[in-house]
């Protein structure tokens, strides 16, 4: 939770020396001092917000202290009120919005509300409740003494202990607030088990140390595969088992993180972007390893892609909170439509990068290794076959059943919303890369594999751009004016120039 709150606010985990636990303990016992620390996170590239709050144009961050004016108004107030009206705020307003919310979010910690520990006395809700609220809730007799001294008990406790090096009545203190936790919060209280499994989660962290252990994994297999090519010796043979070996237990890993997440949150682990994101990355490990008996290059590909897929879930701008579902969600065809037709993705990233890897062979190869590459390539072409179509099976089967669940939840089993419209517009291209070899003039395999990377950008539309660039039922920004990222650019060039690169020497090695 204090890892979650400091990331939201500062987009780290730490502040200098402290971790994110010291932070929140020092928020919580001496919010003053706090008020004026350099935390809150500012977006690159806005000088119009640098200057308004008063802060140097180069500042990375600003104090709490810097948003309020000597007659303690808030400066952000006036750009804020046209911002949230605006129906498509543009990127400067977004700007203001992102940073108001983190702003609120310190001052709700500031003002000690952030912490809703108490749970509320027979509260038909199960309401819990934080220290600064306790004055408005109506306790009488023993648990309203006890409330409204336990958390500066527990701060003094802490002082005498850090003197003596005992902290043993802090921790009778924590044991007693435990027992007062269960006493009336019991109903909605994660059972031991739960709570130990997510602290050996968050300790672990697993997904986070798993992106750069794929990488280095994948990499080298990849290197040592190409060497492979060159010089088949049994020691590389040797060699590259190991490492497909250690793969291997790298996804039980990523099964088993996926796994205590289930355990811990109650629910399918795919529900938000964080998740779906990590899924994701199982989903490519899980198909290159059950289509690697036929090629060892296909798992040293999506080791890597999953390493890449993990490493954007773990930017700074992605949440990975354990939360509730939201309403819509709380569904069983969550587990049964996101599961089928997220997991399809993870088939087309394995084209994806299959079909560079083949543009990337053809264009290294040479009159006298023309005869393996071709075997190579033949391999791979093989498997990329092999994974469109069982990303397409799902991808349908997946369509099929949103239909099934929007029936439930909205009445119609069809609405061309923007994500249904453009998960069809993907069944379509796909089941046309599929059978393009029907077509005498589309049968090269140089034509296949930069097809196969090409319709990733319909995934890649109907995985985020929806979201972003359009309106509907699934657009998490509403139609929010965003601005593209560069190396959207980047990788529409690097595929064209490959594509260009490979053509000349496809057409000379591999046209029969």
């Amino acid at each position: 939770f204090a890892s979650e709150l400091v990331r939201k606010v500062s987009k780290s985990d730490h502040y200098k020396s402290l971790d994110a636990n010291q932070v929140l303990l020092s928020i919580t016992q001496n919010p003053l001092l706090w008020y004026q620390v350099p935390f809150v996170y500012l977006k690159r590239g806005n000088d119009s917000l640098r200057s308004l709050i008063g802060v140097n144009k180069k500042a990375k961050y600003a104090a709490f202290a810097n948003f309020f004016d000597a007659s303690g108004n808030y400066k952000l107030a006036p750009m804020l009120e046209s911002a949230y009206k605006s129906a498509t705020p543009n990127q400067f307003q977004k700007d203001f919005i992102e940073t108001d919310r983190k702003v609120n979010l310190l001052f709700s910690a500031l003002e000690g509300k952030i912490l809703r520990i108490f749970p509320v006395p027979n509260d038909p809700n199960n309401r819990w409740i934080s220290f600064s609220e306790v004055a408005e809730t109506k306790l009488q007799g023993v648990d309203s003494l006890y409330v409204n001294n336990v958390i500066p008990l527990y701060f003094a406790s802490l002082r005498q202990g850090r003197a003596s090096q005992d902290y043993t009545q802090a921790d009778q203190l924590l044991e007693s607030l435990k027992g007062y936790q269960q006493k009336y919060g019991a109903a909605v209280m994660p059972s031991e088990k739960q709570i130990s499994a997510e602290v050996l989660y968050n300790k672990y962290d697993i997904f986070k140390r798993l992106f750069s252990w794929y990488m280095y994994a994948g990499t080298l297999l990849f290197f040592i595969l190409i060497a492979q090519m060159l010089y088949d010796v049994r020691f590389l043979r040797a060699v590259i088992n190991v490492f497909i070996g250690i793969i291997a237990f790298l996804f039980v890993l990523h099964t088993g993180g996926l796994a205590a997440r289930w355990y811990i949150s109650g629910h399918a682990p795919w529900s938000d972007a964080y998740e779906s994101m990590i899924y994701v990355a199982w989903a490519t490990m899980g198909m290159g390893l059950a289509f690697g008996r036929k090629s060892n290059l296909t798992i040293a590909a999506t080791a890597f892609v999953s390493s890449m897929v993990l490493m954007i879930a773990h930017w700074n701008w992605m949440d990975p909170e354990i939360a509730n579902l939201v309403p819509v969600l709380d569904s069983y065809w969550l587990m049964i439509h996101v599961a089928v037709i997220v997991g399809s993705y993870g088939p087309f990233a394995l084209g994806m990068i299959l079909g560079i890897i083949s543009l990337f062979l053809m264009l290294l190869t040479t009159k006298k290794s023309a005869e393996k590459m071709r075997l190579h390539v033949a391999e791979l072409t093989v498997v990329n076959e092999l994974a469109l179509t069982v990303g397409l099976i799902m991808l349908t089967i997946g369509n099929f059943l949103g239909g099934q669940w929007a029936n439930e939840s909205w009445g119609r089993y069809w609405g061309w919303d923007p994500k249904e419209t453009w998960a069809l517009i993907s069944i379509l291209i796909y089941a046309f890369v599929l059978h393009m070899r029907l077509v005498p003039g589309l049968r090269g395999k140089w034509i296949y594999s930069l097809a196969s990377v090409v319709a990733f950008a319909s995934i890649m539309m109907t995985y985020f751009g929806v979201n972003f660039y359009l309106t509907g039922l699934h657009s998490y920004a509403s139609g929010d004016k965003v601005i593209t990222p560069n190396f959207v650019y980047y990788n529409m060039a690097f595929i064209t120039l490959l594509g260009i690169l490979s053509y000349g020497k496809a057409k000379k090695y591999f046209s029969k």
